[in-house]
């Protein structure tokens, strides 16, 4: 199986410790911790609702946001009106949409 050429040099004992540690990842790291290539992550980062923050993710907001999807998945497939509750995300500064991790990290900070 071919290796993607972009994530050659990601470690991922390095990437799990990370994910051990809540620490942020960035578009690389993240697609080795997630399985896919790094186009994909890529993509996935530009989505509107995806948890990213000045180009890293912590992967529990990305587990988060994975099953946000999946139950609007359903709710779409099973023709059920879905809530936008229990998303996570929190507004900072200037009405900027923030994933949890990191309103909790801007929180402590200040």
């Amino acid at each position: 199986m071919p290796q993607d050429k972009q994530l050659r040099g990601v470690n991922l004992g390095d990437v799990l410790e990370k994910r051990r540690l809540d620490q942020a990842l960035n578009a690389k790291e993240f697609a080795v911790l997630a399985g896919v290539s790094y186009s994909t992550a890529r993509e996935w980062f530009r989505l509107p609702d995806f948890p990213v923050f000045r180009g890293i993710v912590f992967w529990c907001d990305f587990v988060e946001w994975r099953r946000t999807q999946i139950r609007l998945n359903r709710s779409v497939a099973n023709s059920l009106t879905s809530t936008t509750d229990g998303n996570g995300e929190s507004t900072g500064e200037g009405g900027l949409v923030l994933p949890a991790r990191a309103a909790r990290i801007l929180a402590d900070s200040v």
